[in-house]
């Protein structure tokens, strides 16, 4: 029940199933100094920031669309002008790709 539950949590924090795998590898064996697990875990985080960054990014774009809205006729909605050209979101090209 205690590796369930440790593959639970894991999953639930993202983790892929090849770094539990790894992770239960090192609790099996735990004489083993933890720098893998802890570089099992700064990669996680690592990729929660990424994406973290997206979704601000994607944020700041879909806020920037609605406050651009006049609420007037579809031939002049700021949402379908910006997802028809991405140039007018005014964000940076490497944000737009993020998403």
């Amino acid at each position: 029940m205690r590796r369930l539950a440790f593959i639970r949590h894991a999953r639930e924090l993202g983790f892929e199933i090849e770094a539990i795998r790894a992770l239960l590898t090192l609790q099996d064996n735990p004489s083993q100094p933890c720098a893998t697990a802890d570089a099992i875990a700064q990669a996680r985080l690592a990729d929660v920031d990424q994406r973290i960054r997206s979704l601000s990014a994607l944020k700041a774009e879909l806020e920037l669309m609605v406050e651009g809205c006049r609420h007037g006729k579809v031939c002049e909605c700021r949402v379908i002008e910006v997802l028809a050209d991405h140039d007018k979101s005014g964000l940076p090209a490497h944000t737009k790709s993020a998403h």
